[in-house]
């Protein structure tokens, strides 16, 4: 990321929907001498960071790339760490998110997953669900390409022969939340990686070159001061769009 910072913070524009690909977990504890893990254990105090910074700024949703469905193709040992991490990092921050009024769903395939991870995970969104502050969305054994089939499997089991991109769209995983507004990706790669194919049609999209652990508040900030430049026209003209 590079750019002239906005001048001033109320000038800002803060974004209802940010989407996050966290990427570089490896790459960090690689860099460190440390097993793969490190980085994903670091990466989860970036997620607590970045949540709360969401929330003192009044984001309305967070969705973050927490496991995708190619991830299972990973050695077996990291997938099973991951997963470790996963049910401890839930038990860990339940509480935190809770008095943070911070509100939880899961897109994805929760089968995907073993039986304690799934029931934590399951058992925290129902926690959270009275919650009306921000509203953290995880996307966990998530591919969107895997989030369309679905959809679209699911149309066709209800009869329907057509349907128009609005009834699509309240189709997905994602119903009832609005698409992105800023996506963000960590680690300089230049890619979706399968993440909300839908969604992101109109995204503005921010790429740094910051691995996600060390992707903390003054680079969410940066990335604002990017957003905030952007002349979001949605296919119309400048004019059209004034």
């Amino acid at each position: 990321m590079s750019g002239t910072p906005v001048s001033k913070p109320e000038e800002r524009r803060i974004p209802r929907h940010i989407a996050i690909i966290m990427d570089g977990n490896g790459r960090w504890a690689k860099a460190r001498g440390k097993q793969r893990i490190a980085g994903h254990r670091e990466g989860v105090k970036a997620v607590r960071e970045i949540v709360e910074v969401c929330g003192e700024l009044g984001v309305k949703y967070l969705t973050l790339y927490t496991f995708s469905t190619e991830n299972w193709n990973r050695p077996r040992s990291e997938v099973s760490a991951l997963m470790k991490l996963l049910l401890v990092t839930i038990g860990r921050e339940v509480t935190s998110l809770d008095r943070n009024n911070v509100r939880l769903s899961v897109i994805g395939n929760l089968d995907d997953l073993k039986e304690a991870p799934r029931d934590a995970m399951k058992k925290a969104v129902e926690r959270l669900a009275g919650n009306d502050g921000l509203h953290l969305v995880l996307a966990l054994s998530y591919g969107g390409r895997r989030e369309i089939v679905d959809t679209v499997n699911k149309l066709l089991k209800s009869g329907r022969s057509h349907v128009s991109e609005e009834e699509f769209g309240q189709a997905l995983y994602t119903a009832g939340i609005p698409d992105p507004d800023l996506l963000i990706r960590t680690s300089g790669e230049y890619r979706l990686s399968n993440f909300l194919l839908w969604q992101t049609a109109y995204s503005e999209i921010v790429i740094t070159e910051t691995l996600w652990p060390d992707f903390r508040r003054e680079a969410l900030m940066e990335a604002l001061d990017l957003y905030s430049r952007r002349d979001r026209r949605f296919g119309k003209t400048r004019s059209e769009a004034t």
